[in-house]
């Protein structure tokens, strides 16, 4: 089978690797040909194989850490940009799927000229709900703004044979707000981890950091208006009396350089900002923690599965979440006693969370082999192929 997969996020799986970087080694290693569109990472642009897949890179505008209004016009241009690219390198080829992710919206002019030339099915992995979570944050104001990106998200949908979606919550809001979308094109399609990859097994972090004898909080991940990771400094300051605890936080985003004034700004001596450091290394640097941090906006109406939470599984330590109400993210970890969960802004019950994890080893020891065991069964790459194949 030959497959095209079109997204705005992967790496270079030479290098590094992320969700998609996976699916798509698992695709090759059940003998697809598997071809990616995807952003230019050095400036060069062309058709190269990355390992087993065929990478056709492209120069865009800046998609990430920037503002939303380069953000926003970046994305517009990305169908004549990817159009233009597939014309000059890959026309010859009749494709038999089209995988595409959210973000972005904007990609359906390219999926229909390919769909329409090639006949082939399409499966969308529908991760962000845009246009719906900018404007929850504010991001997007402008009602006429607001309702051109909704026309585009439903005609995404509309082009779409299948949708794979994170959550039983993410199927029932696609559902109950495009009542043009038939419940039977969508499914579970929860977020994958390739539990095959070996990590670095010498980083020793904790004594780099010299953080050895400390009991450690990890936050990994995206710091952006999306995860209102301040609340992790409001914990922060209520738990100062702990001389042991380090909240460690991991990561780039719009919102980093304010967390770091906030941090001087509340004289915060129990919390370490640290940039991204690749994923082999990362992995080691999980297992050296004692608790994962998840954050999600209070203002979110949209559910959202955060994908870190699959590095503190697979670590076999509990995770400690603040969430919106809309998600069903508490209600997983409930079913798998995988972890905490309080509503953000309720730091009473955040702190209570903590202590709770904090003074028993044992609860956290459960907690957190609970998760690998979920994940393990229930969150592979290999099960994920699977899904996408049994409901093509």
């Amino acid at each position: 089978m030959k497959v095209l997969f079109l997204t705005i996020s992967f790496p270079n799986s030479c290098i590094t690797n992320n969700m998609y970087t996976d699916l798509m080694h698992e695709f090759c290693r059940n003998g697809d040909e598997v071809y990616v569109l995807a952003p230019s990472i050095d400036g060069k642009e062309g058709l190269d194989t990355e390992g087993l897949i065929n990478v056709l890179r492209v120069k865009t505008g800046k998609l990430f850490n920037v503002n939303p209004v380069v953000k926003g016009i970046s994305n517009l241009t990305l169908p004549y940009l990817y159009s233009r690219a597939i014309k000059k390198n890959l026309s010859h080829i009749s494709f038999d799927l089209i995988l595409t992710a959210t973000p972005p919206i904007t990609l359906y002019p390219v999926i229909k000229k390919i769909k329409r030339k090639s006949s082939c099915k399409v499966y969308l992995i529908l991760r962000d709900i845009f246009p719906q979570n900018a404007k929850d944050l504010e991001i997007i104001k402008n009602p006429i703004l607001y309702s051109f990106f909704r026309y585009k998200e439903r005609k995404l949908y509309r082009i779409c044979d299948t949708i794979g979606c994170m959550s039983i919550g993410n199927i029932n809001y696609v559902v109950n707000h495009n009542k043009e979308v038939e419940r039977s094109k969508l499914h579970l399609l929860p977020n994958w981890i390739d539990l095959r990859e070996i990590g670095v097994d010498n980083y020793d972090v904790k004594s780099e950091l010299d953080i050895r004898e400390n009991f450690v909080v990890l936050y990994g991940g995206n710091l952006g208006i999306p995860q209102e990771a301040e609340v992790i400094l409001e914990l922060a300051r209520e738990l100062q009396n702990l001389q042991d605890v380090i909240f460690l936080i991991i990561g780039n985003g719009t919102e980093k350089l304010r967390l770091k004034k906030l941090i001087v700004e509340y004289n915060l001596k129990n919390v370490l900002v640290k940039d991204h450091i690749p994923r082999d290394k990362y992995k080691m640097l999980v297992k050296q923690c004692d608790i994962g941090l998840v954050n999600l906006s209070r203002k979110f109406t949209i559910p959202n599965i955060p994908s870190r939470t699959l590095s503190y599984w697979e670590a076999h330590i509990p995770v400690l979440a603040s969430i919106d109400r809309s998600t069903d993210f508490g209600e997983i970890l409930d079913e798998t006693n995988s972890g905490l969960w309080s509503i953000t802004g309720d730091v009473k019950s955040y702190k209570e969370n903590f202590m709770r994890l904090y003074k028993d080893s044992n609860f956290r020891k459960e907690l957190g082999e609970n998760g690998y065991q979920y994940l393990s069964k229930d969150l592979t790459v290999k099960k994920a192929y699977e899904t996408i194949k049994k409901y093509l």
